[in-house]
């Protein structure tokens, strides 16, 4: 899960160009005409290791091959260096016909072309997708993709320390979660929050909370945005959560291990991924029966704090020969019945509201559910990626701000920066 989900927030790096191989099904000549042509064929599908289960793979391969007549061939692909095996795929004569893309990869595939457009996909299952999960398969206004599966942080906290300090409950408001931290801090000896100083996902997360984008336009190109005083009001929030830690202002949350940190038994909470959890219980057993999990409380208790949705998409290659057997593949894959067996399974959070009553039962993806509908991504724009190269010059920013300078100051010392890499795929 942890390399899954890692995975499925990195944006595709240099792109090869991949030629457009034509238009929709009639570019075929026939081959992939419709439901007489389909008995004989298969459809080659790329998962990525964890993604499916194998439950789930082998219930949708036995609807669909009884609903076409053609077989279905699942190929599990390798997280490493998945974006350079797919580029390449979609600019060869035989790719495979579905791939999983990650989620913030999607706009970069499909500004080289190599992706075909879904529009009349979700017009036919996709009209209640949830907005939030679905723009990351939206490309300058058109339908690339369709929504799979999805994750984001929750707070993952230690109830023996919050009962030692007399907290009962959850808070459902940010003050509130303050005032708990400030009583963590009082009545115990624990760190209330480990919150390194660059956890910048969290503080992506923040930003949508704000209703603010990390780029915005100038002309026809890209630019920082991290001078908007939105942003600014989403630092000074990161700086407030930031007190509350002892971590080191310039480092990560995997310089040390958040997880391992916590699982010391010496700290209230930390923000993270579900898998973080599974990562602590393996440092120490004995803090599994002490695990407690909550949405990020956000200003009001009617609306959860804004989080950075990492996850997967579903696509169709250009090049693909079948492409409307492609389509009766999503239609199953992505129906309510298929897409809430993946989030039962897998603990995921589905492509639609109502299907996250699949979700009942595991503590971790209930608490991040809530959050779903209010949550985005990173810049859906091929450039981003360069961005995020190290050194990730917003790390260096929310390092800036915490050691006193103004968000505005700290702004203006990466902006250059920032603007050089944008300009590189503009």
């Amino acid at each position: 899960m942890k390399r899954k989900l890692a995975a499925a927030i990195v944006i595709a790096g240099m792109m090869v160009s991949v030629a457009a191989c034509g238009g929709n099904d009639g570019k075929d000549s026939g081959k992939d005409a419709g439901p007489d042509s389909w008995k004989g064929q298969t459809l080659t599908v790329w998962t990525m290791d964890g993604s499916a289960p194998p439950q789930w793979t082998k219930d949708v391969q036995a609807a669909f091959e009884k609903k076409t007549g053609a077989k279905l061939k699942f190929e599990i692909q390798k997280w490493d260096g998945i974006q350079q095996k797919i580029t390449t795929a979609l600019s060869e004569s035989n790719p495979p016909d579905v791939l999983e893309v990650g989620n913030t990869q999607t706009p970069a595939y499909a500004a080289t072309g190599g992706l075909a457009e879904l529009g009349d996909l979700k017009q036919q299952i996709g009209t209640d997708w949830t907005p939030s999960v679905s723009q990351s398969s939206v490309y300058d206004g058109k339908q690339y993709a369709a929504p799979w599966y999805f994750a984001n942080r929750v707070v993952i906290y230690n109830k023996k320390i919050w009962a030692k300090a007399g907290i009962k409950g959850t808070p459902k408001t940010r003050d509130e979660f303050f005032k708990d931290l400030d009583t963590i801090g009082k009545k115990t000896d624990a760190e209330p929050l480990y919150l390194p100083g660059q956890n910048w996902y969290f503080f992506d997360g923040l930003t949508i909370g704000q209703g603010a984008d990390l780029v915005k336009k100038d002309g026809d190109k890209y630019v920082s945005n991290l001078g908007d005083p939105k942003v600014a009001t989403a630092m000074e929030i990161y700086k407030k959560y930031a007190a509350y830690s002892k971590a080191p202002k310039d480092k990560d949350e995997a310089t040390p291990q958040q997880a391992q940190v916590f699982a010391k038994g010496k700290t209230g909470a930390f923000i993270g991924m579900g898998w973080e959890a599974g990562t602590a219980v393996q440092a120490n057993k004995a803090i599994e029966k002490d695990l407690g999990y909550f949405t990020i409380p956000g200003a009001t208790a009617d609306k959860p704090e804004g989080v950075f949705l990492g996850g997967s998409n579903l696509a169709v290659a250009q090049g693909s020969k079948k492409q409307s057997l492609a389509k009766e593949f999503l239609k199953i894959a992505l129906s309510d019945q298929y897409e809430g067996e993946l989030a039962k399974l897998n603990g995921v959070i589905p492509n639609k509201q109502p299907l996250e009553t699949n979700l009942k039962g595991n503590a971790v993806a209930e608490a991040a559910a809530p959050a779903a509908a209010v949550g985005g991504t990173t810049p859906l724009i091929p450039g981003w990626a360069a961005v995020e190269n190290t050194p990730n010059p917003i790390k260096s920013y929310m390092t800036a701000v915490l050691n006193g300078k103004s968000p505005a100051d700290a702004a203006k010392q990466v902006e250059g920066e920032i603007n050089k890499r944008l300009a590189q795929q503009n």
